[in-house]
């Protein structure tokens, strides 16, 4: 194994051992929201408890991804195996949308007497401002060790728990309303929980299935600037990328003299994929056409 291998390997080991600490305390928050949630009937704070323990599922993917990633690619996967993560991504998308139909069923329920609102005990304040500064615990844990180590599922999954708190401050005001006799606000902050949901579900889906179609992950005006910066290309086309943003696969045609000796032309191609590497350090590999310009009439 050579020095950037060991480093990358120590990278995702870190980044992982990050993930499984936020994850047990997603799973703490959860666990005690949705335990106190159906202990006093609160489902505000049952449908808060199912929005954080989709942060967990996160987190779980996060995981696959980050074990996928550091398998080198072999015979049978020859572009490695980060779909692996985007695959583990679409089944969330599932299990949230399982989370909004059982949240919007409670929700249903309440809001045409079917189940008896329930009174909102003190309790659920200090149950929800302490999830809440775990939360904010979280966002800024994350933050700090995705910036260290460039790290973007750490900082994706960051920027998700920072909405989770502004979830979390809904329930708080619809329980405030509750105490102060308008019980109706419990209910109907559940539906906008489950809007939250739903949202987070919307953008994994549409994430995922960018990813899983080959939508094009890079500008092709931006990729065509950094190649024609290189002295010697006369032009270039059939430009392609695809793959997750992090991680992104890249083939374009070089336009180079027809008169260019052989050697030099496979020179200048490493040189324009060595340009675009650097300007663009997400890119796993870049295949690089050689070819001479269309002849014109």
């Amino acid at each position: 194994m050579n020095a950037d291998e060991e480093t990358g390997g120590a990278r995702y080991t870190e980044v992982a051992r990050v993930l499984v600490r936020v994850m047990a305390l997603n799973l703490a928050v959860a666990v005690a929201k949705i335990g106190f949630g159906y202990a006093s009937g609160a489902i505000s704070i049952l449908s808060d408890g199912f929005h954080s323990l989709t942060d967990a599922a996160s987190n779980v993917v996060g995981l696959v991804g980050v074990r996928a990633a550091r398998r080198p690619p072999d015979a049978d996967h020859p572009y490695g195996h980060r779909k692996y993560e985007t695959v583990a991504a679409g089944a969330i998308t599932l299990f949230l949308l399982l989370v909004v139909v059982e949240v919007l069923r409670n929700a249903f329920n309440h809001l045409t007497g079917r189940a008896a609102l329930h009174a909102v005990p003190a309790a659920s304040f200090a149950v929800m401002f302490a999830t809440v500064a775990v939360n904010l615990v979280v966002v800024a844990y994350e933050s700090r060790a995705g910036e260290r180590l460039a790290s973007e599922v750490l900082l994706a999954d960051a920027t998700q728990t920072r909405g989770d708190v502004w979830s979390s401050m809904t329930v708080i005001g619809a329980l405030a309303g509750a105490r102060a006799g308008l019980p109706m606000l419990d209910p109907l902050a559940a539906l906008v929980v489950a809007g939250f949901i739903g949202h987070a579900g919307f953008q994994i889906a549409r994430a995922t299935t960018a990813i899983l179609s080959d939508r094009t992950v890079i500008d092709d005006t931006d990729l065509e600037r950094v190649v024609m910066g290189v002295p010697g290309v006369l032009g270039c086309h059939q430009i392609r990328t695809r793959g997750p943003s992090d991680h992104v696969f890249l083939d374009l045609h070089v336009w180079l003299p027809g008169t260019m000796p052989l050697d030099q032309a496979h020179e200048l191609s490493h040189v324009v994929k060595d340009r675009l590497i650097a300007r663009y350090p997400q890119i796993a590999d870049a295949i690089i056409h050689i070819e001479p310009p269309p002849r014109t009439e």
